[in-house]
């Protein structure tokens, strides 16, 4: 990769998805070549665990979560503590997630995901891993659970993709949590949502894609990857007034703070 590219990390893509399956060593040479040094790929359903942790161990830039997503957590077997404590003695298992809460497409479920939810909480203590977190039209459960959690045992925490409210990030910011930017912070008409991001500490941002989803502008509408983790974080600079160089090391940095186990993988490697 040219030395003067920034150099950044994307904390949240989903590189399973058959979006990829056909060029998937294509997508992570290309993010490598657009300066991204290191992917966390998410596993939404526990029994794809095995595919996802196969695609971290055959790329060296990869690594790899795991939970249940909420708007799966009504059809899929319930997890348990024990099964993700166990995921994460994986040397290249890095966080506990995602989960969370959705009421968008799936409120009926609501008492469902917040008990799978609350399991993924004390995963997360148990195993010093941060909880990756899915937030959508649940922000005051949300903000309830989990500070009720936090007070009943200290975690870690990162809001992915968070397009949520200024309360919400609030609560979130006040437990020592991090938000993440995604393609959505890029969008003309997210300037809302930008101006939360701008009233954070800097060193509480990471940046990511959600690939296949959310592709930043100029690429907006088409399939999102890894690389485009460049232009979202160009957006973020101009919003700390950083140059894009200093955004990334800074995301970096947060990035190695929050997902230690990564951050000892990289040193060691």
């Amino acid at each position: 990769m040219p030395s003067d590219l920034p150099q950044i990390v994307d904390s949240h893509c989903h590189l399973d998805f058959p979006d990829f399956a056909d060029e998937l060593s294509d997508v992570i040479d290309r993010a490598v070549a657009a300066g991204v040094t290191r992917m966390v790929t998410i596993c939404t359903k526990l029994r794809t665990a095995p595919q996802v942790r196969t695609i971290a161990e055959a790329h060296q830039p990869v690594f790899w979560a795991a939970g249940t997503h909420p708007m799966s957590a009504a059809s899929e077997p319930m997890t348990n503590v024990d099964e993700l404590v166990a995921l994460s003695r994986h040397p290249k298992f890095v966080g506990i997630g995602e989960t969370g809460l959705d009421y968008h497409y799936t409120a009926e479920s609501a008492s469902v995901q917040q008990d799978s939810l609350r399991i993924h909480i004390e995963a997360a203590r148990q195993t010093g891993l941060p909880l990756i977190i899915h937030a959508r039209d649940a922000d005051d459960d949300m903000a309830q659970i989990l500070t009720e959690e936090y007070r009943a045992g200290a975690y870690t925490c990162v809001m992915h993709c968070f397009s949520s409210s200024h309360e919400l990030a609030r609560a979130a910011l006040d437990l020592g949590f991090y938000l993440s930017m995604s393609g959505i912070a890029a969008f003309p008409r997210s300037q809302a949502l930008r101006d939360i991001f701008a009233a954070a500490p800097r060193d509480r941002i990471l940046v990511e894609t959600d690939a296949p989803y959310l592709a930043p502008p100029p690429n907006r509408g088409k399939r999102n990857e890894p690389g485009n983790t460049v232009h979202t974080a160009r957006v973020g600079a101009a919003l700390f007034d950083m140059s894009e160089i200093d955004f990334a090391r800074q995301t970096t940095a947060n990035f190695d703070r929050l997902f230690w186990k990564a951050a000892q993988w990289a040193k060691a490697a």
